[in-house]
């Protein structure tokens, strides 16, 4: 299997880290919402999830969706090679299936008991910035490998297209994670194509319907098609986290790790209460 990818490594890479400064500066000057805890503890709990998210993610994942591209395209297998489409369509049309797999797998984590294990140390965070968007546990990124490696084979999309996709996810990831305040206008009509701050912040409210929405990553139509679009909650009112974890002594490094292989709690505060909030409307309308 290969492993390295010269133009991913010297050219997404680095552009990358160049557009991840950039939202880690502009989210310190531009901050959406008010922050819960200290940032450099965060940034040192989140760094050393990540330390092995990453790795894996690059040495494993990578190598797995490109590899079973390869070998669907060399055995002209999957829908987009069986098809007989223009290069320009097929590489279009596969940019679109790859971010709806993506959409899907995210509906999974969320809906999958197991999956939903790993996947709440990225949700239990409780603040939401740049460095959230590499807070997932190693867990997590291992079992993407086989739905996503069969996915791009099933779909027959081009090896090349698959990094140059990853590239722009894990970009896309990195921009709505952030922790920045577009001006409103902008951001209102941006949200009609693509993931934004505010949208994806209503993801990682406490409030379990809000969680339960907003599941695309690079375009927002997916949630549109689906019905699970909801923009009309005021940032302000957002607390983002798990209500069943919110001490924040559980963000310790150690706890983390170990969280999958732990009960998991019921969906309620301390207290026992359960989040709820009167909605505003029309659902599909993002508010301040």
């Amino acid at each position: 299997m290969r492993i390295l990818f010269p133009k991913f490594d010297k050219i997404g890479m680095p552009l990358l880290g160049v557009a991840a400064a950039a939202f880690f500066l502009l989210e310190t000057k531009r901050q959406l919402r008010s922050r819960t805890r200290p940032r450099p503890e965060r940034l040192l709990e989140n760094g050393s999830v990540a330390a092995t998210a990453l790795p894996a993610l690059r040495l494993l994942l990578v190598p797995a969706m490109f590899a079973a591209a390869r070998l669907a395209n060399k055995h002209r297998f999957g829908l987009l090679k069986r098809l007989g489409l223009p290069q320009w369509v097929r590489y279009t049309a596969g940019f679109l299936l790859l971010d709806y797999t993506n959409y899907l797998w995210h509906v999974l984590l969320h809906k999958s008991d197991i999956l939903w294990r790993f996947h709440n140390v990225h949700h239990i965070d409780l603040d939401l910035d740049l460095s959230t968007a590499w807070r997932f546990h190693v867990g997590e990124n291992i079992a993407s490998v086989p739905y996503r490696s069969v996915a791009i084979a099933l779909l027959g999309v081009p090896a090349p297209l698959v990094l140059f996709y990853e590239v722009i996810f894990e970009g896309c990831t990195a921009f709505h994670h952030s922790n920045l305040r577009l001006p409103y206008q902008v951001e209102r009509q941006l949200c009609k194509v693509m993931v934004t701050p505010r949208m994806h912040g209503i993801h990682h409210s406490i409030v379990a319907r809000e969680t339960n929405s907003n599941f695309s990553v690079i375009f927002s139509w997916w949630d549109r098609l689906h019905q699970s679009l909801r923009l009309n909650v005021p940032q302000d009112e957002i607390t983002i986290g798990v209500p069943a974890y919110r001490d924040p002594k559980e963000q310790s490094v150690k706890h983390l790790f170990l969280m999958p292989f732990e009960r998991q709690r019921p969906w309620h505060l301390p207290d026992g209460t359960v989040p709820e909030r009167v909605a505003h409307s029309p659902q599909e309308e993002l508010l301040p």
